[in-house]
């Protein structure tokens, strides 16, 4: 397994699956995040909070986080740094 990252509220997703980081403002990005609910494939981890990250896995899953895009990716990168210590 690969290095994990904290998603939010004790929530961990393996870095190496990672394929983008994207915020669900845009209509697209709804689209995405309602498809992958209606077919199972939306894992949830903003426990109950508003959705302010979408992870998009290379399984095709999309992992809902309320964390903003930009301070997962800052995880992502301080967890890329510190693996190459």
């Amino acid at each position: 397994m690969g290095r994990l990252i904290n998603v939010g509220y004790g929530n961990v997703v393996n870095v190496d699956k990672i394929v983008s980081i994207v915020s669900p403002d845009s209509a697209p990005i709804k689209r995405m995040v309602q498809n992958a609910k209606d077919e199972g494939t939306a894992v949830d981890a903003t426990q109950g909070r508003k959705t302010q990250g979408v992870i998009v896995t290379d399984s095709g899953y999309l992992i809902l986080s309320a964390l903003l895009p930009e301070t997962i990716a800052g995880r992502c990168q301080s967890s890329e740094d510190e693996s190459d210590v």
